[in-house]
């Protein structure tokens, strides 16, 4: 088949397209019909690619990996399909030919929404590189019909709208009506122990929902392999009342096919009321019931016995939202498939992996155990036996500790654990850095590491390198191209080869212009899009991403007031211009997020108001950021900020990013900054802070915010002018938040890690005026981002977690 059409070919699909799909020619098509049309063309491509690929795995018998994600942050599809594919400059040619522009076609799509942060992005890197790398891989997540939200700044706050992108972005889904699998929730469960020792199941009450599946295809670069990411859509119809309709009560009659259809509308709704938690479990178990359901389907197609299920599939738990698939996978074994106990759950933990993300108590989820029996009654029924055989075996390794057990426990103290579910249930049990996956063994899972010691590992995350240098910021590409040759676009590891040019003018030169005309790309692309103007001769320092404490934009933010403050008191002073950007949303019903959210819009508003500051000085908040900005942002970054109080941050992947794409590094030691220094040389990145031992010990010892307060006047200044505020407005909360607190003040210590980090930041901007050393130290960190390529990450799950091998 073949797989490259010229030109001619293309231009002849397109027109075909345009006139099957919307009736029209070339010259009568609009330019979101146009884009439709090329996306509609790749994915027939793709589908083609998929099926055959399919057709190979069968036969080879392989195994497969099913990674389940309750989001992933995929941006647009129609530019790195192309690019993957090969097709980037046939579609380009032959949409010349036909009067469009393939770079406006790419802004008609918007960005999917199915993710947030991180772990959504981490989850999309992931699946390129499966594709890329030749692996059978399926994911599984839930069709947001309105994604997480999307963010409007008014007045300085952050507001929430509905993110409306389905109709630009399901073009590239397909919905698979003879795939659609039924998700029960309530009711009441009824066990008939039936003569030859076999428990059977009945149902009483309760709802049943649809699980309806819509099918992306993810590419790969220059690969066989397409994997499939599965979306499920919640959809009742079967609880339509035609009696209330036919009498004119609609809005009642709609009401028991909307309340199931609530399941897919939004990403990660606030669950700070009964409802919101509500919600959150029904998502979790609707995304692992469909998709268990439809993996034991597709294995049973092919194998036709279950026996061999660990041998042939591999099931991911990214994070802890899809735990429940261990007590789903149980419940099937176990009611469908008559399997004992043990042989079940022997199948499950030779199946099952989870990767932990966070080590923050209050990410590690938990439902109150009442809700979570009245909402799945059968599978709180598993877990309770889950749990009491546990306990049981944790007896034997802790004997009369009930203390230590009630902690490892699945179910205690009213609450059903999904971190502890997810450790006892998996072979496997990793972190993302070596940092983190030494904290777990050390501290958030110390006591199940004495148990099963062998489960615990670690696989640093890592980044889709071809989306986010060769596809992103292709002048840079072009260089190294120029320089290393291309082998580095499969082979990451490569880009070490580039440090032999540390030393060469002409090349740090190139560097430095390349580096510049994606600043003017950048501030170029924001006019456009907001009137906001950026000087292109200042420092771009840029901070981009979720809005959380730990992640202290708050200390940023103290360090900016300190620089206005200087400039406020000398408007002459002499400074090196710098403009800060920020791209972050803060969860909907998390109060101090969106707080530290308006003092940066004030600060940038207060500045502006001062027109000889403004020259030296500017913020720049990023409304609604995401993918598709972030991919014009981060080869414009020259500062990278990751400043994350130390212990906290599991790994990051902005940071990695950002680092490929030659922005500097000031941050603490914690999360991959750890491994990035020891990759790039402490010498070319900007270290600061307390260690995450030291923060450990600081606790111990009694922290006291105040004392930094009163010892130290430049920070004693910017607390007490936060009380004064920026553009009419008092943001003396945070002053309280820092000093006083509710309950501990400065809970992740933006005040004892304050001077060193001014220090290091204005030793920082020292550098980056000696041209020269600074491009250099931009080479050492891109030589050395290889290792944070996401194709090592796969390499690593495939051999020693998943056990995969490629099909030859």
């Amino acid at each position: 088949m073949n797989t490259t059409p010229n030109q001619q070919e293309v231009r002849e699909e397109l027109e075909g397209v345009l006139q099957r799909h919307f009736g029209c020619t070339a010259a009568e098509a609009s330019r979101e019909q146009m884009y439709k049309a090329a996306a509609l063309t790749v994915r027939n491509k793709l589908s083609d690619k998929r099926t055959a690929y399919k057709k190979k795995v069968n036969r080879a018998g392989a195994k497969r990996v099913y990674y389940m994600c309750m989001e992933f942050l995929l941006g647009r599809s129609l530019k790195t399909n192309l690019c993957n594919l090969g097709l980037a400059d046939a579609y380009q040619a032959a949409l010349q030919e036909l009067g469009f522009n393939l770079n406006d076609l790419y802004e008609c799509e918007p960005d999917a929404g199915l993710g947030n942060g991180g772990l959504g992005r981490l989850a999309a890197c992931f699946m390129d590189s499966l594709s890329s790398l030749d692996y059978p891989a399926t994911g599984f997540s839930i069709c947001y019909e309105y994604g997480l939200f999307k963010q409007m700044i008014v007045d300085g706050m952050q507001v929430e709208l509905p993110d409306v992108w389905l109709p630009g972005g399901d073009v590239w889904l397909v919905p698979r009506t003879d795939r659609i699998y039924k998700v029960r929730f309530g009711g009441k469960v009824k066990e008939i122990w039936k003569e030859d020792g076999h428990c059977e199941i009945l149902y009483e009450d309760g709802e049943e929902i649809e699980a309806v599946p819509y099918d992306m295809m993810i590419s790969g670069a220059d690969s066989e392999a397409v994997s499939q990411l599965r979306l499920w859509k919640a959809r009742d119809i079967q609880n339509f009342n035609m009696g209330l309709f036919t009498q004119g009560q609609y809005t009642r009659a709609l009401e028991e096919s909307t309340h199931a259809e609530i399941i897919s509308k939004v990403l990660y709704p606030s669950d700070n009321h009964t409802e919101g938690k509500l919600l959150r479990l029904s998502q979790q178990y609707f995304l692992v019931s469909a998709s268990v359901q439809s993996i034991i389907r597709d294995h049973m197609a092919v194998y036709g016995t279950l026996d061999n299920l660990s041998d042939k599939v591999a099931i991911h738990i990214n994070d802890t939202h899809p735990a429940l698939c261990v007590p789903e996978l149980m419940r099937i074994l176990i009611d469908d498939y008559f399997f004992s106990w043990e042989k079940a759950w022997s199948i499950v933990t030779r199946t099952v992996s989870y990767t932990n993300h966070t080590v923050m108590p209050e990410a590690l989820e938990t439902w109150n155990e009442e809700l979570f029996r009245l909402k799945l009654p059968r599978i709180y029924m598993i877990v309770k036996e889950i749990n009491e055989r546990f306990c049981r075996e944790a007896w034997e390794a802790f004997p009369g500790n009930w203390n230590r057990i009630s902690k490892l426990s699945v179910i205690g103290y009213g609450q059903v654990r999904m971190a502890n579910l997810s450790v006892i249930a998996s072979h496997s049990v990793n972190g993302v850095s070596k940092l983190h996956s030494k904290i777990l063994k050390d501290s958030t899972f110390k006591d199940f590491y004495r148990m099963y010691p062998e489960r615990f590992d670690n696989v640093t995350n890592g980044i889709a390198h071809r989306r986010w240098l060769c596809y992103s910021n292709p002048k840079l590409a072009a260089l190294l191209d120029e320089c290393i040759g291309t082998g580095y676009r499969h082979a990451p590891e490569e880009l070490a080869n580039f440090k032999k040019f540390a030393d060469d003018r002409a090349v740090l030169e190139q560097l430095r212009a390349i580096k510049h005309e994606n600043k003017i790309n950048f501030a170029n692309l924001l006019y456009r899009k907001t009137g906001q103007k950026l000087d292109t001769h200042s420092v771009f320092d840029v901070q981009i991403k979720r809005l959380h404490e730990y992640k202290r934009q708050l200390l940023n933010a103290l360090n900016i007031i300190g620089l206005y403050l200087d400039l406020k008191e000398n408007p002459n002073l002499e400074m090196q211009p710098q403009t800060f950007i920020f791209g972050a949303k803060a969860a909907p019903g998390y109060d101090m997020a969106k707080r530290i959210i308006k003092l940066l819009c004030m600060i940038s508003r207060d500045i502006e108001s001062n027109p000889q500051i403004r020259e030296k000085l500017k913020v720049a908040f990023l409304e609604n950021y995401c993918v598709s900005m972030a991919e014009a942002l981060i080869p414009s970054a020259e500062i990278s900020e990751q400043i994350s109080l130390a212990g906290k941050e599991a790994s990051g992947t902005g940071c990695m990013k950002l680092m490929i794409n030659g922005a500097l590094t000031i941050g603490t030691l914690d999360g991959a900054n750890v491994e990035m220094q020891a990759a790039a040389g402490k010498e070319n990145m900007f270290i600061f802070g307390l260690t995450a031992d030291e923060v450990e010990q600081l606790w111990l010892s009694g922290y006291r915010a105040t004392n930094y307060y009163t010892s130290n006047e430049k920070l004693a200044r910017i607390v007490n002018f936060l009380t004064t505020g920026f553009a009419g407005e008092s943001f003396a909360d945070i002053a309280a938040y820092l000093l006083n607190g509710h309950g501990i003040a400065d809970p992740y210590m933006c005040m004892a890690d304050f001077e060193s980090y001014r220090i290091t930041h204005e030793a920082m901007i020292r550098t980056y005026q000696d041209k020269e050393k600074w491009n250099r130290m931009s080479l050492y960190n891109i030589a050395a981002a290889g290792h944070f390529a996401a194709d090592r990450s796969i390499e690593e799950y495939a051999s020693r977690i998943w056990n995969l091998k490629k099909i030859k």
